[in-house]
């Protein structure tokens, strides 16, 4: 039987392939609004700590996780190696610079400064 809708011509399907691309392309940009951020920063002066993505802290973030969890450390066949973490160095994003603190010296109290009241 042949087909009489729109849905089954080249010029449909080619329009649905191209929208499903575009959504996928738009969803698995990685900077988007629920990816990461082009830079990875701490929070410095002036802001409140956001959400920081899993893999930025380090480079073997998977491995640091299974191995604070405890997964296969009872593996008698093949024993876990010992865990070297990989962290990464991440600048702070300040938005105002501290100015110097000036503390001054420990005060001394000497008894011969003041007399005794009688």
């Amino acid at each position: 039987m042949a087909s009489t809708r729109n849905k089954n011509t080249p010029v449909n399907y080619k329009l649905e392939d191209r929208h499903y691309k575009t959504a996928h392309t738009h969803i698995m940009y990685e900077n988007g609004s629920n990816g990461s951020a082009y830079e990875t920063r701490i929070a410095g002066n002036g802001l409140n700590p956001g959400n920081t993505p899993w893999n930025k802290l380090s480079t073997n973030a998977a491995d640091i996780e299974s191995f604070l969890f405890g997964i296969n450390s009872t593996n008698l066949v093949n024993p876990a190696k010992p865990l070297k973490p990989e962290l990464n160095v991440l600048s702070s994003a300040d938005l105002f610079e501290k100015a110097p603190v000036y503390m001054p010296d420990n005060f001394v109290h000497e008894l011969y400064q003041r007399p005794l009241a009688p």
